[in-house]
């Protein structure tokens, strides 16, 4: 409609409103596909989950991709109701809680049965960890596995052992306060080890000009050891966007200041900086990923990751100590773990004598990682720098593994590990 003035005036649009989502309750949840889905639907409507077992009445082989289909449909849809909406269950945390006092209360039927599922559950174990590792693929089985053996050691101390009568007040407070200090260790280890953030600025390209910058401003690392200078010392760099503050290169090396950027990350690593593949960010300091927390152990997160370990290894010394004292009395411990009659005459002492035993083969793997630690420490090498050194042949295997020697020819003679690590 025309004005006086011949102007038009202003149409008022009416606002579309959106119709407002629901509220989600306590067994519903929002799956892969962004569909409402119901807990109790969690069968219902898999193509795969229906051909598989068709396929597997009639004894016909199922193809792998449909295995890993079916394994993705079952992680999406197990969920456990919560406040506004089904939470999602790492799939992954189920086996420890379900397997461990099943092996654990079979183990302690017959001695025999306690030497064959003792020695299989390491050997699980490490195919399971190889299996991920090799995947690269992130799991919470290990750290499932390690919170639920504490747990469940606790809960046998408390209902087989401390009734006996030779476990004090004193003895059980301490224990349970070294349980609370583990606790705690790895509640800060882990915390962030020290993640690299992306910059923030456009152009994400590594310039030729600063590659010129970081090998003019490059300074000579540890022979054998790429990262690690002589002091010990974290170099502080900057990212792209501060050229003049280039980190420390070998002088006249472009492949080293290409390996200093991060084509994922788009950055420039610190010295001793590492990307980890299977977070998927680059870590200050990397030392290694540890599988029993989940997580990166680096620069901000190593003195925590060493003291869990300290204090649990304590921890469960004092526990076996206290255990083999009650259940099998009158004999030191170390006679008494691998000679103790009739132990196996009552369920209750068989069990004991099993969970002891589980773990003294956990805090053994705890403390043959907390010695590696220890000699990287001790010659200011990361887990990280090891690995590199041996594949790019600069170190040479001493004491079954346990010692690397680097380049004999080099002045700096630096020792480190080898084998697996956590």
């Amino acid at each position: 409609m025309m004005t006086q003035k011949g102007s038009m005036k202003p149409v008022k649009k009416k606002k579309t409103e959106e119709p407002e989502l629901e509220p989600l309750c306590c067994c519903e949840y929002i799956d892969r596909n962004g569909e409402k889905n119901h807990v109790a639907t969690c069968l219902c409507d898999c193509q795969d989950l229906d051909e598989g077992c068709d396929r597997w009445i009639t004894c016909k082989s199922l193809q792998p991709e449909t295995c890993e289909r079916i394994m993705d449909t079952i992680s999406d849809r197990l969920r456990i109701p919560w406040l506004r909406g089904a939470k999602k269950v790492n799939i992954s945390i189920i086996p420890p809680l379900v397997l461990l006092p099943v092996f654990l209360h079979v183990a302690s039927w017959h001695f025999l049965l306690g030497v064959v599922v003792l020695t299989s559950l390491p050997v699980l174990a490490l195919w399971y960890y190889y299996l991920t590792h090799r995947r690269k693929e992130q799991t919470l089985f290990f750290l499932s596995l390690g919170l639920f053996s504490l747990g469940y050691m606790y809960y046998v101390f408390l209902q087989e052992v401390v009734p006996k009568g030779r476990v004090g007040p004193v003895q059980l407070a301490v224990l349970t306060c070294g349980l609370f200090l583990i606790l705690l260790a790895l509640h800060r280890a882990k915390k962030n080890p020290g993640y690299l953030s992306n910059p923030a600025s456009g152009d994400r390209a590594l310039s030729s000009s600063q590659l010129e910058c970081l090998n003019r401003k490059g300074q000579e690392k540890t022979k054998g050891f790429p990262g690690a200078d002589m002091s010990g010392s974290l170099n502080n760099r900057t990212t792209k966007d501060d050229p003049k503050g280039s980190s420390r290169m070998p002088a006249g090396s472009p492949t080293k200041a290409k390996e200093d950027w991060c084509a994922k990350c788009q950055l420039v690593r610190p010295a001793r900086a590492w990307h980890c593949r299977i977070c998927g960010i680059c870590v200050r300091r990397m030392d290694h990923h540890c599988v029993w927390i989940n997580s990166c152990v680096g620069e901000s997160n190593h003195q925590a990751f060493i003291l869990a370990l300290l204090i649990f290894l304590l921890t469960s010394v004092y526990g076996i100590t206290l255990t083999l004292d009650t259940i099998c009395r009158d004999r030191s411990v170390f006679t008494a773990l691998f000679y103790c009659p009739g132990v196996y005459a009552n369920y209750s002492s068989a069990l004991s004598f099993t969970c002891v035993w589980y773990s003294v083969i956990i805090t053994a793997g705890m403390a043959y990682i907390f010695l590696i630690q220890l000699i990287n420490i001790s010659y200011n090498v990361t887990e990280r720098e090891v690995q590199q050194a041996l594949r790019q042949k600069t170190g040479r295997r001493l004491l079954c593994g346990l010692i690397v020697d680097t380049d004999p020819s080099s002045s700096l003679q630096t020792h480190c590990r080898s084998r697996i690590y956590c």
